[in-house]
């Protein structure tokens, strides 16, 4: 089962404050808390998963990453949180300091809700394909991108007002907010919500700007410069805060969501951080040994092919794969060996080989008789 975003989890933005992230956390402490609901596994895990998400984001160092790399930031060596396999005494130890270093009793945790906010324009997140080769893969490399978006207008500053006058929103009073109370069969009921006049900012622009027509932005594009990290891999999405479209009248701007694209190379195939090479070589060379040029990210090597290489025998190059994005384990490259048969031979050809055949060396195979050792010997090489 996929591991659910950890904002989602908090029930926050991505751009809430440490002390929105605090407040989140020690709600649904409190709602999910044991002593609560006493022998609720759905509960207890909710509790547990809530406290690791707490754990990442209250650290700058692994909200940065995970806001980068999401999960896949977060495995072992990349200072994740390991509380799958704590109790709760451990989680309570972590986190007591939140709720005065004890869990004991609720009383002064609830607090009252929130005060009424005004309401902040948002920018959409915009979404880039970045096509990188295996030698930009293997040491990370920096790109720059020219994208269409929406800027904030130079006219009025972003803030969509000619002359940046604004007015207090006479519906709401400023507060963004308005409240409704109906008549129901279970009495009265309240509802807040933001308010229609205003759209929720409290306020009313005076004299909208000619240029954005009181917008705060219009289209336009921009010069980004993306710091890509070693070892991305197809598909994986690399996010660059506020980079993306600006918002309406001076709010926060969306997301950059970069895709990674991963260029076919033409010689070696990716599995992870190994890379694969197929070796084809003819009968001679397996026979009597030789050296080859073997293909890799920093340029060619050579490889000796001993005498007596048999087909399918795997050779690894330790250390010349691609690096784990977390940094912590680099690949290797495989060298797979394979014979290469002809499949047109002249009269003089066959009759050398149909020599050859007659030879005591080329009877029999390996699976049976005296190399039958030696055959299996060769196989277990294939696995080292």
């Amino acid at each position: 089962m996929s591991k659910r975003d950890y904002y989602e989890v908090l029930g926050v933005s991505k751009d809430a404050s440490p002390e929105e992230i605090k407040k989140a956390y020690r709600q649904k402490a409190i709602q999910y808390h044991p002593d609560k609901n006493p022998g609720d596994k759905e509960s207890e895990e909710k509790f547990k998963e809530a406290a690791e998400a707490y754990e990442v984001l209250s650290n700058s160092e692994k909200k940065q990453r995970y806001d980068q790399f999401g999960h896949a930031g977060m495995g072992n060596g990349a200072g994740g949180f390991s509380g799958q396999n704590m109790n709760m005494d451990d989680i309570f130890s972590m986190f007591g300091d939140i709720f005065g270093g004890h869990f004991g009793g609720f009383g002064g945790f609830g607090g009252s809700s929130r005060g009424r906010q005004q309401r902040v324009n948002r920018g959409q997140n915009l979404r880039v394909k970045v096509k990188l080769n295996l030698q930009e893969i293997a040491k990370g490399t920096e790109k720059k991108i020219k994208v269409k978006k929406y800027v904030a207008c130079n006219t009025c500053n972003g803030t969509g007002a000619k002359d940046g006058s604004y007015s207090t929103c006479s519906t709401c009073h400023g507060s963004g907010q308005v409240t409704r109370i109906s008549n129901t069969f279970l009495g009265q009921m309240q509802t807040t919500s933001a308010c229609p006049t205003c759209g929720g900012e409290g306020k009313i622009i005076t004299n909208k700007c000619t240029t954005c027509y009181g917008e705060g932005i219009v289209q336009g594009e921009e010069v980004i410069s993306l710091n890509i990290p070693a070892g991305v891999a197809e598909g994986m999405q690399l996010s660059v805060s506020g980079r993306g479209n600006a918002a309406r009248r001076g709010g926060i701007n969306g997301d950059l969501i970069v895709l990674i694209e991963e260029e076919e190379h033409p010689e070696l195939i990716r599995d992870e951080q190994d890379l694969i090479y197929n070796l084809f070589l003819n009968f001679p060379d397996l026979a009597l040994g030789t050296t080859v040029e073997i293909p890799t990210v920093e340029g060619k090597v050579k490889v000796k092919i001993d005498a007596g290489t048999q087909s399918e025998k795997i050779l690894r190059l330790r250390g010349k794969g691609l690096p784990d994005v977390n940094g912590y384990r680099k690949g290797d490259i495989l060298v797979k060996v394979h014979a290469w048969i002809p499949t047109r031979l002249t009269a003089d050809e066959k009759k050398l080989l149909e020599k050859l055949a007659q030879s005591p060396n080329f009877q029999g195979s390996p699976q049976t008789g005296p190399n039958k050792k030696d055959f299996f010997e060769k196989m277990k090489g294939m696995f080292e």
